[in-house]
């Protein structure tokens, strides 16, 4: 039996676990997911939203050690909260998720990717503290092969990304090296390329990469396929 601890992706919450978790729990597995800081049923004002912020709600939320999955954005705090923690993770998954380059920001990686996917899409507001996403985009970006009642549950629950946490750059890594990692490439992803997935995965161990043949929400597009193979990494 494994332990999982579910990090969600920009403008989500927990909330995008809903099928996910009852997937590996009846595979055998403990799991559970949290709200970042500013996002869900998190009450921290987005002006108060950092990286660190993000990282030590995360460790918080860790009492014994856990296979800890990451989505999209989410690949920057889970990376630093094994940094600094490495004893409380028994393994990372990147889902379709950025990988950290030391020195670059989130926004930094995004800019730098072979294609940019959400060019249009994303606005952020006159302060310059959040962006949203186009609610006319979301559903091509985030959504395009998951089922409508998903896709009805998902849109009104999306809220604004704190852009400060994805403007941090990460100082080099020197404890996270020696933690286990895996990487789920999604081979349909409308927001993150999946060549750049590759890209960002390739030194990787080897075996440590697969695929889903899914957009960007796997958890919404096929939640069952994506438990077994999370299951299979924490087993293996």
């Amino acid at each position: 039996m494994g332990r999982f601890l579910l990090v969600h992706g920009s403008c989500h919450g927990a909330w995008c676990w809903r099928d996910v978790i009852p997937a590996l729990i009846a595979l055998g597995h403990e799991a559970r997911a949290i709200d970042l800081p500013a996002h869900g049923d998190d009450g921290t004002p987005a002006a108060e939203a950092t990286l660190d912020l993000y990282v030590r709600a995360i460790l918080t939320a860790i009492d014994r050690p856990v296979t800890l999955v990451g989505h999209s954005a989410a690949g920057y705090p889970i990376t630093l909260a094994a940094e600094r923690a490495p004893e409380k993770i028994a393994r990372l998954v990147y889902l379709c998720a950025y990988v950290p380059a030391p020195g670059l920001s989130m926004i930094d990686m995004r800019r730098a990717g072979p294609r940019q996917t959400l060019t249009g899409a994303v606005h952020a507001d006159a302060e310059g503290v959040t962006y949203n996403i186009d609610p006319d985009r979301a559903h091509d970006c985030f959504y395009h092969d998951c089922p409508d009642d998903a896709v009805a549950y998902a849109m009104p629950r999306l809220c604004p990304e704190p852009i400060r946490p994805q403007s941090t750059p990460l100082a080099p890594l020197v404890a996270w090296h020696d933690v286990e990692r895996h990487y789920l490439i999604c081979e349909d992803d409308r927001t993150i390329p999946p060549e750049y997935q590759r890209t960002m995965s390739a030194s990787f161990p080897s075996g440590a990469v697969t695929t889903l043949p899914t957009g960007h929400s796997p958890f919404f597009a096929d939640p069952e396929l994506l438990a077994r193979r999370l299951s299979e990494m924490s087993s293996g």
